[in-house]
């Protein structure tokens, strides 16, 4: 599917380009969308140097596996094909974690280790999995804590209502998140997407140790259970880590607590020292206490996992350093294989958007958008999001400058703006990091997703901010 999207914008760019007399803003597109991949390449190779060389230190000292087991019930019934203890695993919890906690720079490269990962149990090469399919369901819809991105451009427009967003995303984002796990789960078993058995040649292609079957799932989470068990055994503690790991855990509390409730830190901070900060804290007792800790958390999530897996490593006597540096290596190989995907998509969507086909789609759902009465307004936002993250925030920012950031319609616009996904980059990258030419089922679940997240963000904010 993605072949025929991928041709047809091009396609119908070049058409309106010059019917339009836009031919040549089309050409100028198409160097611009190059130079953006490859400067989002570079930022990438960055990025993933530093997440998959802390995910190597994590996998080294048994971390992941332990992660692994924690969600374990919910992870075995979304991932039925992935072994329990399977690195697989424990990097999609991660890239799972991250996503939920809007942290991108991070779930990126830890999805792009889970897609390799997945990659080594795949028996028909050149296929997306059902695993692969979900994981990128997952990522295309991940629920939203925390709207960062919106809330600063609200307060940015000095809103009064930026914090208030925060609801309306996590139940949008929910719903969506919902929609796109469900419709994965339906059309992997449909006779449309549904995989034929692995023929005789498949599995005599494939490596048994790494290409689990179905009837032997059960024995094989056993044994590495067994060498999980014999893996600790082989990375004895340094002397005193329990107590290490709770000094480091009963800081990271105390930041946390002290982030999200400052007035009583600085209650705290004159009883103990006897004097009073000179620097009053800010006023936070109109925001609801559980979003100044999911806040907070978000804030601390990256530097706390940065100085936690070389600590955790550490005790259990890990080169960190090596390690680390053998870990970031993996990221120039997967850069390199995801750079013409990048390329191809982002030339595709930028010569579409500059021709005028994105004026004209919005043009043509006007009558159904009128009918479900949805924003005319939003219409474009919704439609660019799946292809460009800065494209949609662009559109954005120009409708909370000329609505007001306290309109219904900003409102519902950053709202909308979160519950989904750059779809189609996100595919083009991840699949593109494993070579995967048959995306099945990974394209509809995701544009379910990208369907359900706006018409749901229109009605839950007309529930909650119409009054206003």
């Amino acid at each position: 599917m993605l072949n025929y999207i991928w041709l047809a914008l091009i396609i119908i760019a070049v058409a309106l380009g010059g019917v339009e007399g836009r031919i040549g803003d089309v050409s100028q597109a198409a160097i611009d969308a190059t130079q953006t991949a490859v400067t989002l390449a570079g930022t990438l190779l960055g990025i993933m140097t530093l997440w998959l060389g802390l995910m190597r230190l994590a996998d080294k000292a048994g971390l992941v596996r332990r992660l692994g087991l924690a969600l374990k019930p919910v992870m075995l019934w979304l991932f039925p094909e992935v072994p329990e203890n399977h690195p697989a695993m424990g990097a999609i919890i991660l890239n799972v974690a991250a996503n939920i906690l809007g942290l991108n720079n991070a779930a990126t490269p830890l999805g792009l280790r889970a897609m390799g990962e997945l990659e080594k149990l795949n028996q028909r090469p050149g296929v997306a999995t059902n695993a692969m399919c979900m994981l990128l369901a997952i990522n295309t819809s991940s629920i939203t804590l925390i709207p960062v991105t919106a809330i600063g451009l609200l307060t940015l427009y000095h809103g009064k209502h930026a914090f208030d967003i925060i609801g309306t995303s996590v139940a949008t984002t929910a719903i969506a998140h919902a929609a796109a796990i469900g419709t994965c789960k339906l059309l992997e078993r449909s006779p449309w997407y549904r995989l034929p058995p692995v023929t005789t040649d498949a599995q005599a292609v494939s490596t048994p140790a790494t290409v689990p079957t179905m009837a032997a799932g059960a024995q094989e989470g056993r044994e590495i259970e067994e060498i999980a068990a014999k893996a600790d055994e082989m990375l004895p503690w340094v002397p005193g880590s329990k107590w290490i790991l709770a000094l480091v855990g009963g800081i990271f509390i105390g930041l946390w607590l002290g982030m999200s409730f400052p007035e009583l830190a600085r209650g705290l901070a004159h009883a103990v020292l006897g004097h009073a900060n000179s620097t009053p804290p800010p006023d936070e007792s109109h925001r609801f206490f559980a979003l100044r800790m999911i806040e907070a958390l978000s804030l601390l999530a990256i530097p706390w996992l940065i100085m936690f897996f070389p600590l955790y490593a550490t005790l259990r006597r890990i080169p960190v350093y090596e390690e680390f540096v053998e870990g970031g290596k993996e990221a120039f190989q997967v850069v390199l294989r995801i750079l013409p995907y990048m390329v191809g998509m982002l030339v595709a969507v930028g010569m579409f958007k500059v021709s005028g086909g994105m004026d004209m789609v919005t043009s043509i759902l006007k009558p159904v958008t009128d009918l479900i009465h949805f924003p005319a307004e939003l219409v474009p936002i919704a439609l660019i999001r799946p292809f460009s993250y800065a494209a949609a925030f662009a559109l954005l920012t120009e409708l909370v400058k000329n609505s007001g950031p306290d309109s219904l319609l900003a409102l519902t616009a950053t709202t909308l703006y979160g519950c989904s996904e750059t779809t189609f980059y996100v595919i083009a990258v991840y699949f593109g990091s494993v070579n995967i030419r048959r995306t099945r089922h990974a394209i509809p679940a995701g544009l379910v997703a990208d369907a359900v997240g706006p018409i749901a963000s229109v009605l839950i904010c007309r529930a909650v901010f119409g009054g206003m």
